[in-house]
């Protein structure tokens, strides 16, 4: 591969050391490597390994560097034509951002540090089409402060040629160098300016009480900054106050591994770490983010979070770190080279180079693949199981059906929704984080479900509009995705439907019902399909895990029973009584007994109560927080199902089991119809004399109807699965 590098600069850093070892690994491997950067000392070493090296202020952030940088790098990706750009800092990233959009290149990132997230920094953050993470924080801050999806970030590590940083390497010629003898030498690298020079400075001022401990230890502190010249004139001050050479700035240098090597213990973090402990040496973890202290095998996971950064310690005082190092001096020669040997141990295992640049490439590869993301704006996050069994079923179908589809939900408990299904998800009222979604997605899928309706209320129809309306403004094309569509009964709100059913790029509804009401509305587009639910498309846990489920309702074990769905419902006192008579019906004609599921906890579980209140024989209820797929799964070993809520009816035909419906909603007598099932009746005039006649037809009729809802859920289910082949022309098309 081609690979272009742009970065801020090649100085003495950790990040900086990162991409001169993985350069030269990439290029050691057969890749074409070059790297735009401002330069720094570690140039001549890339460009003596054959990396060519091109020179722009990328380290800069005034608008005339900026604007010489972007030209400088228009012109090297001209030239070069790179596979792969890959940055690695804010800079660089958002520029060559910009430029993909022009040139349209391969774009990854790597993220090596946690930097600040708000204003106009965060808006200017561009982390490309993958991202690298060199620690699992540095991960979960990407996730948390830029909504980056998990599939578009890899973990990676700071990678360490063990060959260069070994025991094998001598550190007599600098100790030659700056006359440090046989003393004990306390060694820390890190680059000296504001930010990241807390432990120099402490080091410096600790000298002489580490004298007092420790007569005739030196400390090597090796960098460069913008605080090294105020730095030198403080270490010259203690040196003179303690009347010898105590300690030495080395300013910036190349051959870090024999300043390593010339130590007895080594002080810092994050790459500086690693590079000392594959030279074999002890180390006492500290820096500018947190103080950890020596490094034993009981700190590896702790360490390892944070890449060696300490970032979850707070800072040392000069207590602590004084503690911390005369502490690891005083141990045995042979335990300080145990712990040396231990640490080398650790970065032979995890910490190659090889592997470093192994991460890359994969990234490299999953960037290069076409990747789509499209945004869910629905009624999910709000512990429903009917939604988000299709939240589910649709991100389920999706990843079956291509790779190259990322999702990211608008939701009520983006927590929740994250931990149970693993999406993305970010709150659906934050209005400007909704606008950013939606602005960096490829598409907007608005469904299932019945959202388009204002039985429900017309602010509730105004939502799911106005996100409509926003990525239709922002150039997004909008996917009504097997939408249920009404009843919507004001005439404006009827106008409003029709305008953006018109305007969408693809619909596909999930009843013909739905079309009926398009139709009646004004809407006359051909194009308009008529698929099935999307839950069709889900898959219930096994039957040991149903099993499991009915066990602890107390159900006996093998027992026929109907399992019933019921929700809030007012202004109807006589609904529930009635109710729990044809119950009663079920379990003393057809000894079935009665398990009450609750698709929604919190509306559904008084109403529940009100009819199990009233019925003469005793009931069940699963009444435990469960998945949309236990919830279908436990209804799967149900011989009868009589449901209120309508994905209580498609978990039942789903799973083969004769349903009847108790009509609230014309959804419900929608649904039935697609499913060529009875109604119990009409929640708003339930006979029950009917009722019982209608169940008595269905239990009479039984083989035949369940013949026919195979069929029937067969042909749903092949159905169901148009909705994510429309979805992926429609991508293709609205992208190529």
């Amino acid at each position: 591969m081609k690979i272009l590098m742009a970065t801020m600069g090649l100085g003495i850093g950790g990040a900086e050391t990162h991409i001169v070892e993985l350069s030269k690994e990439l290029k050691k491997q057969g890749h074409d490597v070059a790297i735009v950067s401002n330069g720094g000392v570690y140039v001549a070493e890339v460009t003596a390994a054959g990396i060519r090296h091109y020179q722009a202020p990328l380290n800069r952030r005034s608008l005339p560097d900026m604007l010489r940088s972007w030209k400088i790098l228009e012109q090297v990706i001209r030239q070069e034509r790179p596979d792969v750009v890959h940055a690695h800092a804010r800079i660089p990233a958002f520029l060559c951002g910009k430029l993909r959009r022009k040139l349209g290149f391969v774009f990854v990132t790597s993220c090596h540090g946690v930097y600040q997230a708000g204003g106009v920094l965060k808006w200017l953050s561009d982390w490309g089409q993958h991202t690298l993470a060199v620690s699992e924080d540095i991960r979960d801050y990407l996730k948390e402060q830029y909504q980056i999806p998990d599939e578009r970030i890899t973990l990676t590590i700071n990678g360490i040629d063990t060959e260069k940083f070994s025991p094998e390497v001598s550190g007599a010629p600098v100790r030659e160098e700056f006359g440090l003898g046989e003393a004990m030498v306390v060694g820390h690298v890190s680059r000296l300016d504001q930010a990241a020079s807390w432990t120099a400075r402490q080091l410096i001022d600790l000298a002489p009480r580490l004298e007092e401990r420790h007569p005739g230890v030196r400390l090597l502190i090796t960098g460069g900054g913008d605080v090294y010249e105020e730095l030198s004139e403080r270490a010259e001050e203690v040196n003179r106050a303690m009347g010898r050479p105590c300690v030495v700035l080395t300013g910036p240098r190349t051959d870090v591994n024999r300043v390593a090597a010339a130590c007895d213990l080594f002080v810092g973090v994050s790459r500086a770490a690693l590079e000392a402990m594959a030279a074999g040496k002890a180390v006492v973890l500290s820096g500018a983010q947190g103080h950890t202290g020596l490094f034993t095998p009981e700190l590896l996971d702790k360490a390892v979070d944070t890449n060696f950064c300490c970032r979850t310690d707070p800072v040392s005082t000069p207590e602590q770190l004084l503690e911390a190092v005369s502490g690891a001096l005083d141990l045995p020669r042979q335990r300080r080279d145990e712990l040396g040997a231990y640490g080398r141990q650790v970065i032979l295992e995890h910490y190659s180079v090889r592997r470093m640049a192994q991460d890359c490439l994969e990234a490299y590869a999953q960037a290069g693949r076409k990747k789509y993301r499209v945004v869910m704006s629905g009624y999910y996050g709000f512990e429903n199981a009917g939604d988000d069994a299709i939240l589910d079923s649709i991100q389920q179908a999706i990843r079956e059906a291509s790779d190259q589809v990322s999702v990211t939900v608008l939701s009520k408990d983006p927590a929740l929704t994250l931990k149970q299904y693993g999406l993305d998800a970010i709150p659906r009222f934050r209005v400007l984080r909704v606008m950013a979604a939606l602005f960096r997605s490829d598409a907007l899928l608005s469904g299932g479900g019945s959202l388009l309706q204002d039985t429900t209320s017309t602010r509730s129809l105004l939502y799911y509009l106005s996100v409509i309306r926003c990525a239709q403004l922002l150039g997004k094309p909008v996917m009504l995705y097997a939408n249920g569509i009404g009843p919507v009964r004001k005439p404006a709100n009827r106008r409003r439907v029709k305008r953006v059913v018109e305007r969408a790029a693809l619909v596909t509804l999930r009843d013909h019902s739905s079309l009926r009401e398009l139709r009646e509305m004004g809407v006359r587009r051909p194009d308009v399909v008529v698929t099935a639910d999307p839950v069709f498309h889900l898959e219930a846990v096994d039957r040991g895990r149903s099993l499991e489920l009915l066990a602890g309702t107390g159900l006996e074990e093998g027992m026929p029973f109907a399992a019933v769905s019921v929700r809030d419902w007012s202004g109807r006192e006589d609904f529930f009584p009635k109710l729990a008579a044809l119950c009663d019906h079920l379990y003393e004609t057809y000894r079935l007994p009665i398990l009450f599921l609750l698709m929604q906890p919190s509306r559904d579980r008084e109403a529940t109560a009100q009819v199990r209140s009233r019925m003469r024989n005793p009931s069940f209820v699963l009444d435990r927080p469960c998945t949309p797929r236990e919830l279908m799964g436990a209804l799967g070993q149900a011989r009868l199902c009589l449901a209120m809520r309508l994905h209580t009816l498609i978990f039942a035909a789903r799973m083969a089991v004769p349903a009847l419906g108790l009509v609230y909603d014309p959804k419900v007598a929608s649904y039935l119809q697609e499913l060529d099932l009875p109604a119990a009746g009409d929640v708003e005039r339930f006979d029950l004399e009917e009722a019982v006649r209608r169940t008595d037809a269905l239990m009479a009729d039984y083989d035949g109807v369940l013949t026919r809802l195979r069929e029937k859920s067969r042909q749903l289910t092949q159905a169901a699965g148009e909705n994510e082949r429309l979805l992926l022309e429609m991508l293709e098309r609205t992208h190529s």
